[in-house]
C-alpha cells in the first residue's frame, strides 16, 4: 500500500508538469521542472510531492512567488484515487485502465478549468486506450466499449446542437464531446449516461451558484463544461455498478 501511495505522488507531480505544459504545447520531459515565474530550475530536494510545497511555505526558494495551490492539490488528490482504485479493483487490467483514466480525468479538470479547453492529446488516445483495455477487463466488453463512444459522442454532439439552438452561442465544444467518447470507451454505453446526468445535475447546481455570485461568469455566461464530466465520471466509475442495480431494482422490479 505505501508503495502504491508513493507512486501516486509521483504521479501527482508529473501530473503538474502535464497540466502546466499541455496547453502551451510544450514538451512534458524535457526540460526538467522549473519555476513558471522566473525560469529558476526546480531541484530534487524542491520537487518532492506535497512535503516541498510545505518546507518551501508555498513560495519558489529563488523568486520567492508564490506557489498555486493546485500543485498540493493535485499531489494529494490523485494518491486518494490511486489507492481507492487500487482497494476497489487490485492489481490487475481493471487497475491499470482505471488508474489511467483518473490521471486523464485530473488532468482534464484543472486543464479546463483554467484554459477552458480539453487538449485532443488526451482524448484520442485515450479512446483507442479505453477500447484497448476493453479486450482485458471483465466490464466494459469490446462491443459496450464501441457502444460507449458511439453513444458518448452522439449524445453529446445532440447536446450542443440543441444548447446551440436554445442558447444562440455555443454552449459545448468538440473537446466535451471527444471526453464523452473517451469516456463511453472506458466505462461502456449504461455509464456514459449515468456520466450525462450526474455531470448535468452537477453543472446546473455549481453554474447557477457560480452565476449569482461570480461577476466573471455573469459577464462572460460561460462555465467550463470538462470538470463537471471528470467529476461525473469519477462517481460512475466507482459507484456506477451500484447506482445502476438501484436504478433497476427501484424502477422495473416492483
Amino acid at each position: 500500500m505505501i508503495l502504491i501511495i508513493l507512486i501516486g505522488l509521483a504521479l501527482g507531480s508529473f501530473l503538474n508538469v502535464c497540466i502546466y505544459r499541455i496547453p502551451l504545447k510544450k514538451s512534458i520531459l524535457f526540460p526538467g521542472s522549473f519555476c513558471p515565474k522566473c525560469g529558476t530550475k526546480i531541484h530534487f530536494r524542491d520537487n518532492i510531492p506535497l512535503v516541498s510545497f510545505i518546507l518551501l511555505k508555498g513560495k519558489c526558494r529563488k523568486c520567492k512567488s508564490k506557489i498555486s495551490w493546485q500543485y498540493p492539490l493535485v499531489e494529494f488528490i490523485t494518491p486518494i484515487l490511486i489507492v481507492i482504485t487500487y482497494l476497489q479493483f487490485g492489481l490487475s487490467w481493471e487497475f491499470a485502465a482505471k488508474a489511467i483514466l483518473c490521471l486523464s480525468l485530473i488532468s482534464v479538470f484543472f486543464i479546463d478549468l483554467k484554459h477552458r479547453i480539453i487538449p485532443d492529446v488526451v482524448t484520442l488516445p485515450g479512446i483507442a486506450l479505453g477500447l484497448f483495455f476493453s479486450f482485458f477487463v471483465k466490464s466494459p466488453s469490446v462491443v459496450n466499449s464501441l457502444i460507449g463512444i458511439f453513444v458518448g459522442g452522439v449524445l453529446f454532439y445532440l447536446s450542443a446542437v440543441l444548447g446551440e439552438l436554445l442558447f444562440k452561442k455555443e454552449s459545448m465544444g468538440g473537446g466535451d464531446i471527444k471526453l464523452a467518447m473517451m469516456l463511453g470507451a472506458f466505462l461502456g454505453w449504461q455509464k456514459i449516461l449515468l456520466v450525462f446526468l450526474a455531470s448535468a445535475l452537477l453543472g446546473t447546481i455549481v453554474g447557477g451558484t457560480a452565476l449569482f455570485f461570480s461577476k466573471k461568469v455573469k459577464e462572460t455566461r460561460m462555465i467550463p463544461f470538462g470538470p463537471f464530466l471528470a467529476l461525473g465520471a469519477i462517481l460512475a466509475m466507482f459507484l456506477g455498478d451500484t447506482l445502476i442495480s438501484a436504478y433497476i431494482r427501484i424502477f422495473f422490479q416492483n
